[in-house]
């Protein structure tokens, strides 16, 4: 199928050869719709993300977390814009590239594999924390959690490897009991508290401080829906991408915008409207499931626990596609772009973004035992800051990408250019973007959160370097940024 969209003719890979190609068409909408929810994780994110959250917007964070979803939404457009006219699993990577040129492609792509390795460098942690958490809460063992994150992340990558439908159908079935816990302690814990609730969770009048509560918390809010694009990245592997990878991205959304409006109103309403109390738990849905269903509660920890393995699995095998794609067009180096010959899978990049988020891990815990606390690194502490680290460079992409947007249909598409749909939308979705970044990125905050920013801008600035550098040696790499597209015979 010719592309309108893609520009004149192009080599078909970075050798000229052949390129190598993921397996067509065996993943339906429901597939990389479940996929993109266990990416999410709403039990990891909630249980990890939430005591913050509430202590920042105050007693109505669920109307945080609903402004979240609203922008995520708009952010969703240009994502499903994009997959629409030119789908590929080179995603944010192939979407900004097309439109800006190779140099931003490059660009793209390094931010993009950096911020999602630390991103995922956080999830892997933690893992093999609430494992830790876990054991230790109902048998006192203590073994050491970064044995269980690496038996866990071994498991997983095995199950990657052996195709994307076995790993993707995986990863929904973790999903959906991480789903079904969180439901029946929600409802569990509103029936209990019935003669306590109120509206004044969803009133405005609520939010600390008003308008600077409800930004403050916002970015928080936003991260609690990260992943919400891996579907995009499953292009090639979708049947009928121009339409699933939309309705994938949408319904994810919605169904995860309002699950957490849901699990914020029970854990809110369980710590009877206490947000002081509430920040101050170390897991506050656990300590609602503990309170509502007793001895029960253990569902909670086993959600925790599959929410934990859904991530490892659907994040790894959206975010490493990224990286294939970009090795298979030559942005990258070309090991990343191998696919195995019976599987078709990226075993390459897998493996490697695996290792490499192992190793920054293995970085960071040296970083704490020769550092001025000479401590052993906290999992979940690690999780905060890789996650947030990641999160200023992910976000950094999705702004080029609504930026993009615009100038994409009017350069390649402009028949179908719609002010709406393609200007007025990603013109929002990129305000909303700002917003928390500008909370990520501002000064005072403490170390190791304020120099994260000059983490980032100088993590820009090398890989716009490198990404000159590239093209101006392989002038031929404008040819290929997006020449692979998922439903192209």
């Amino acid at each position: 199928m010719t592309d309108p969209g893609a520009g004149p003719p192009s080599p078909p890979g970075p050798v000229g050869g052949a390129p190598q190609r993921l397996r067509g068409g065996v993943l339906g909408m429901a597939d990389i719709a479940a996929a993109t929810m266990a990416n999410v994780g709403p039990a990891m994110s909630f249980f990890f993300g939430f005591a913050f959250l509430s202590t920042t917007a105050g007693v109505a964070s669920p109307l945080t977390i609903l402004a979240a979803g609203i922008a995520v939404a708009l952010l969703g457009n240009t994502l499903a814009e994009f997959s629409r006219a030119h789908p590929s699993a080179g995603s944010f990577i192939t979407f900004v590239g097309k439109t800006f040129g190779p140099v931003s492609a490059v660009t793209t792509a390094l931010l993009a594999a950096l911020g999602y390795i630390i991103a995922m460098a956080g999830v892997i942690s933690i893992s093999g924390g609430f494992v830790q958490i876990t054991l230790h809460h109902y048998t006192g063992v203590d073994l050491p959690w970064i044995i269980w994150t690496l038996l866990l992340t071994g498991l997983s990558v095995v199950l990657m490897l052996r195709g994307v439908v076995v790993s993707t159908k995986w990863a929904g079935y973790f999903f959906g009991a991480e789903m079904l816990v969180l439901i029946v302690v929600s409802i569990a814990a509103l029936v209990q508290h019935r003669g306590q609730l109120s509206l004044d969770p969803f009133l405005p009048s609520h939010i600390n401080d008003g308008f600077k509560g409800l930004a403050a918390g916002f970015p928080l809010a936003v991260y609690l829906l990260i992943g919400w694009e891996n579907s995009a990245a499953l292009a090639e592997e979708t049947e009928n991408p121009r339409r699933n990878v939309g309705r994938a991205v949408f319904s994810s959304v919605a169904i995860m915008t309002v699950s957490y409006i849901l699990f914020a109103y029970a854990t809110v309403t369980g710590f009877g409207y206490d947000v002081t109390r509430l920040g101050a738990s170390r897991i506050p849905f656990i300590e609602v499931a503990q309170d509502t269903l007793g001895v029960l509660a253990f569902l909670a920890y086993l959600g925790g626990l599959t929410s934990t393995l859904g991530v490892l699995i659907a994040g790894i095998n959206s975010q490493a596609r990224l990286v294939f794609n970009a090795g298979r067009e030559g942005l990258l180096p070309s090991f990343f772009g191998y696919v195995h010959p019976i599987r078709r899978t990226p075993n390459n990049a897998i493996v490697t973004f695996t290792a490499t988020a192992l190793l920054i891990i293995g970085g960071w815990a040296l970083g704490h035992l020769l550092g001025s606390s000479s401590g052993s690194m906290n999992p979940v502490v690690f999780f905060t800051e890789a996650s947030t680290l990641g999160a200023i460079l992910i976000l950094l992409v999705y702004l080029a990408s609504n930026v993009a947007l615009p100038l994409y249909y009017r350069r390649y598409r402009p028949q179908e250019f719609q002010v709406v749909r393609h200007l007025l939308l990603p013109a929002l979705g990129a305000v909303s973007i700002l917003v928390p970044l500008y909370y990520l990125a501002k000064p005072g905050q403490p170390a190791p959160y304020n120099w994260f920013p000059y983490a980032a801008i100088a993590a820009l600035l090398a890989a716009v370097a490198y990404a000159a550098l590239l093209v101006r040696r392989d002038p031929t790499l404008a040819e290929r940024v997006g020449s692979i597209i998922a439903d192209a015979d």
